[in-house]
């Protein structure tokens, strides 16, 4: 589909799923490269990251754990700039090696504060994947490990990613029209 109407608004398709995919195993690489031996915790943040963790822990040579937590700090199409923890996390991660697997880093908010929190429990390493980064949008200084593509600080749909919960099936990437 070229373009997609949801909830009265038209976006456009951005990133076909092929190519979304190619970044996702030039991701993989890379992990398997440096966590082979490491036996990563993978921390997905829900909702919209769990197309993407799938295809990106399918890929994983190694031994892992994978858990999930909520955070919410959209509302809409705009960032509310307030993080809310809707479902935490269970697991002890003392010693561990782990990997956020986030959909989107734009403001960089969000995964400040849960790489914040998760290095206070006592992670000997915090990594950060994401598949989708906004640089133009990013507001704090930490390093994101590992970037499948880079976008303009437009508003998208698919593959995971939502509009008030509609369109996360989407296989392809869409942009909102102005």
């Amino acid at each position: 589909m070229e373009s997609v109407v949801v909830h009265g608004k038209k976006f456009n398709l951005y990133l076909k799923h092929e190519q979304v995919i190619e970044a996702i195993e030039k991701m993989a690489v890379k992990l398997n490269e440096e966590l082979k031996d490491k036996n990563p915790l993978f921390i997905v943040v829900l909702n919209s990251a769990f197309v993407f963790a799938s295809e990106l822990i399918t890929r994983f040579n190694g031994p892992c754990e994978v858990t999930f937590v909520k955070l919410a700090s959209y509302e809409g199409t705009q960032s509310t700039e307030n993080v809310r923890e809707v479902m935490g996390l269970s697991e002890d991660v003392t010693d561990r090696t782990v990997v956020f697997v986030e959909d989107i880093i734009d403001t960089g908010l969000t995964m400040l504060m849960a790489k914040d929190k998760i290095k206070a429990a006592g992670a000997k390493d915090v990594k950060l994947a994401t598949l989708l980064y906004k640089p133009k949008a990013f507001k704090h200084n930490y390093y994101i490990d590992y970037i499948g593509i880079e976008i303009p600080n437009d508003f998208i749909i698919g593959f995971g990613l939502d509009f008030d919960g509609q369109a996360r099936n989407l296989r392809d990437i869409y942009k909102i029209e102005e």
